[in-house]
């Protein structure tokens, strides 16, 4: 068998050394060695061979827009939401196209290849709904865009944001969103799970709501959303995203939460960046971080994903769009220490996140398509640690981005000419 592409000896992330044959779009063979020729060789002998990053929540629609018209002076989460307000009646298609494009570039280059985004419906001009849709068509050959529709004012709490949630999904949309935590009332929170759950059940879609983004303990939408999931058949399509409320709840009530969450197949998404910059403003000391129970959900064999959320925009003045970056405070703030632990946080912005997106199609497998990430480290722990140089990625079976390896020349008497940080074991 011939090859149009062969990525020579890299490290898999089980500690597998082997070369990978590509045809086409797809993975066709994954073998110690592959003694065939090809169109093209990769060199990745010394490196990781991963799955591309996957980020479950986004918000592309504002990326890149700091300081317009102003920034968030106190960093929190209201103000950034009044800032938003601010800035929509600014947006035109252009700008929103252009910013996600540049945005996409970015991702790109840090072997980011599949991103979920939610996108405000609460502007009767659905401009930024109707710019994204021409982002996913353009960016369609290299990364997997998926777009929800994200009633960012309230489902009820704003005037036209269920019609314009409608409509934005009639437009091809892909996932209905929500937000109960923001509407006026606890009682209008659930009313708009439920209804958002039908609408999605009905129309054959997937859910991801931002749910219970706050540190009231009596922020339990998530029940709603997991009772919802199961009477409406949506088992392993619905994804709560933040939860950051259940850091703060009863934790009576949590051993009763968490298996409901388990039993109803709802994935959790939280955003570490941002949830430990947002939460907990009301805090003195103790101060909450606002990260919800990571591991006690993966002790259930609750789904959960780190998600970026943001970068560079009215909620956050920071980012690069590197899910290493995400999942590195994630296994910090959630205390995922343990070898297992920190190996999990990688395949949580990997397999996991393709998993939660539903793209059955990612991963390091023969029939698989052919999108991986070669990056200077010797194992996903490292790669963490590091934060590794992503060296090449490959999208679909081309190369669409390179760099060379980042060693430091030193200057010293007595020690190495070149230094890099990877850790050489004896």
């Amino acid at each position: 068998m011939d090859f149009d592409l062969i990525v020579r000896g890299g490290t898999l992330p089980d500690g597998r050394i082997a070369d990978i044959g590509i045809i086409g779009e797809t993975i066709a063979a994954i073998e110690p060695e592959l003694s065939v020729t090809a169109g093209t060789a990769v060199d990745a002998r010394g490196n990781l061979v991963s799955p591309p990053f996957v980020d479950p929540h986004f918000h592309m629609d504002a990326t890149l827009s700091y300081g317009i018209p102003r920034i968030n002076a106190s960093g929190t989460l209201l103000e950034g939401i009044a800032l938003w307000g601010e800035l929509k009646p600014l947006l035109t298609h252009e700008a929103v196209r252009d910013r996600a494009l540049a945005y996409c570039d970015w991702a790109v280059s840090m072997g980011l290849l599949a991103i979920r985004t939610h996108v405000d419906v609460c502007d009767d001009r659905l401009l930024a709904v109707e710019a994204l849709l021409d982002v996913k068509k353009t960016i369609s050959p290299y990364i997997d865009l998926q777009l929800v529709a994200f009633p960012q004012d309230g489902f009820y709490r704003s005037p036209t944001a269920r019609q314009n949630t409608i409509r934005a999904l009639d437009m091809g949309v892909d996932i209905v969103g929500g937000i109960p935590h923001f509407e006026r009332t606890m009682a209008d929170g659930t009313r708009s799970v439920t209804e958002l759950c039908e609408i999605a059940a009905a129309r054959g879609l997937m859910v991801d709501l931002h749910c219970d983004e706050t540190d009231d303990p009596l922020s339990r939408h998530i029940e709603q959303l997991a009772y919802e999931t199961q009477r409406l058949g949506l088992q392993g399509k619905v994804a709560g995203s933040h939860l950051t409320s259940m850091h703060s709840m009863d934790n009576y009530y949590v051993s009763k939460l968490l298996p409901l969450i388990a039993e109803a197949g709802v994935s959790a998404i939280p955003n570490p960046l941002i949830n430990i910059m947002l939460q907990g403003r009301h805090d003195s000391f103790p101060k909450r971080r606002g990260m919800t129970r990571v591991k006690e959900m993966l002790a259930l064999g609750i789904r959960v994903g780190w998600g970026q959320d943001c970068v560079l925009d009215p909620w956050y003045s920071l980012g690069t769009a590197d899910m290493l970056d995400v999942a590195f405070m994630g296994l910090h703030v959630a205390q995922m220490s343990s070898p297992a632990d920190m190996a999990r946080c990688f395949d949580m912005v990997t397999n996991v996140n393709a998993a939660i997106m539903g793209l059955d199609h990612f991963g390091l497998a023969v029939g698989k398509r052919a999108s991986l990430v070669i990056l200077d480290a010797g194992n996903p722990i490292e790669a963490l640690r590091l934060r590794a140089e992503r060296i090449c990625v490959i999208a679909r079976g081309k190369v669409v981005a390179e760099r060379t390896r980042q060693d430091t020349r030193l200057s010293i008497d007595g020690r190495p000419v070149m230094v890099n940080r990877r850790h050489k074991t004896a």
